[in-house]
């Protein structure tokens, strides 16, 4: 995995340097880092690892807070001049189309981990490894983890990279997705 190309990108939370990251220059959907152009390397970065969720993130889905977070994580990482990798990991790793077959499953009332297991995948099919791999290229060696998922947290601390702290991501639950909240903190064990 190496860097393709490096630009500015104004937002809504302030301006970042975009690296995208791949093996192949022609890759559709390349993984990224958005990183706040006056970081500092030197200290351990605020860093939010999101896996991309279309539905949360693009379309404000309100069936879970995968939207949520990515907003308060750019918030965050704009305040404290952090970064965030963006994996291209839909659906925990399923994709897109095995996704909404899980939510399909879902309103029939299966819980989110049961619904991938229904399909023959484990409740969580995400690697951290690329992200660790991103970070060492881009000389990021300390971090303060933006996450309540103790599966990221157990591989950076499992990693090169030194885990210094951890930020709580609070989302306030509504309506359509508590049951889903409720999954993760009581069967994932997510820290909410």
């Amino acid at each position: 995995m190496k860097i393709q190309v490096k630009s500015l990108l104004p937002t809504a939370y302030g301006t970042f340097d975009i690296v995208i990251f791949s093996d192949d220059p022609n890759d559709a959907i390349p993984h990224f880092v958005l990183m706040h152009p006056e970081m500092d390397k030197t200290k351990p970065i605020s860093l939010r690892i999101h896996s991309e969720c279309l539905t949360g993130d693009l379309l404000s889905s309100t069936k879970c807070d995968c939207g949520e977070q990515l907003s308060e994580s750019l918030r965050i990482i704009s305040e404290d001049k952090g970064a965030l990798i963006y994996l291209r990991q839909e659906g925990r790793g399923i994709g897109l189309i095995n996704k909404l077959k899980a939510y399909n499953l879902q309103d029939e009332g299966l819980n989110t981990i049961d619904a991938n297991i229904h399909l023959g995948f484990e409740a969580d099919e995400r690697h951290y490894d690329i992200a660790i791999e991103m970070l060492k290229t881009l000389k990021i060696n300390q971090i303060k983890l933006i996450t309540n998922n103790p599966e990221k947290i157990k591989e950076m601390d499992d990693s090169v990279i030194d885990l210094v702290g951890r930020i709580p991501i609070i989302i306030k639950p509504g309506d359509r997705n508590k049951d889903y909240l409720d999954v993760k903190k009581d069967l994932m064990g997510h820290l909410l």
